[in-house]
């Protein structure tokens, strides 16, 4: 598609399934699928790291030529990275244990003083401060969480919908043991880029994802992970290098 590729870029991704796990020893799931695809069309010879959620925004926000995903939108990212995409759809949804939520949804706006967890420096840890709860209970990965949810430490677990029924599965759960309290708000996510990084380099992997929603490539595998769900049709950059 180029005739030469900018920059090569250091990529991250988190153990976050169904978008991005680790199966075997390759590196799956729906986001990783569609960066595949991206790569081929941008000319990059980069390999997919999965690392800790924590070590990748670090050096999102450090380093230069960095590319992590999939990055919730916010307004305080967008004053620190350059954000392509949206190549998936969230809800952020408050979820208890299956025969719970009447009695917290009772507690009117006292629901407010309820333990809530989360994954420490998620997306899904800030908007539910953001929506008013005070008290958070926050771990390392999603995994611990639910965990910590399905034990009884806290009633409420802060988490995308998109990604519940594959998380509760790693841990040994089922999404039949869980149910929605409410929804805090719909999530877009998308591929980030750290600072430092060309913005030619940046208008590249933009170019080639707008090829592929163009092309029908990006919707086949959205489909193919995601079935019911529509996938983003749009594609937008945001952030340091919006214009």
């Amino acid at each position: 598609m180029h005739s030469a590729y900018a920059v090569e870029l250091t990529i991250y991704t988190e153990d976050w399934p169904p978008v991005s796990f680790k199966n075997g020893d390759k590196t799956d799931g729906m986001a990783v699928d569609v960066v595949e695809a991206l790569k081929k069309r941008v000319g990059s010879n980069a390999q997919i790291q999965l690392v800790p959620w924590n070590r990748g925004y670090k050096a999102l926000l450090e380093e230069p030529n960095v590319m992590l995903f999939t990055v919730g939108r916010s307004e305080e990212r967008e004053k620190l990275m350059t954000l392509v995409g949206p190549v998936a759809v969230s809800r952020t949804v408050l979820y208890t244990r299956k025969g719970n939520a009447a009695k917290l949804l009772s507690l009117g706006d006292d629901i407010h003083e309820v333990a809530v967890g989360a994954y420490r420096g998620s997306i899904f840890a800030d908007t539910a401060v953001k929506k008013g709860f005070k008290t958070l209970d926050l771990a390392s990965t999603p995994q611990v969480v639910a965990k910590m949810l399905m034990m009884g430490r806290f009633d409420l677990w802060s988490e995308g919908s998109i990604v519940v029924p594959s998380v509760l599965k790693e841990i040994g759960h089922s999404v039949d043991e869980v149910e929605k309290v409410m929804v805090l708000d719909s999530l877009e996510l998308y591929l980030a880029f750290s600072s430092r990084t060309p913005l030619a380099t940046i208008k590249q992997w933009e170019d080639a994802l707008r090829q592929m929603k163009k092309d029908g490539s990006f919707q086949k595998i959205y489909q193919k992970w995601q079935p019911n769900e529509a996938p983003p049709l749009e594609v937008v950059r945001l952030g340091l290098t919006a214009n």
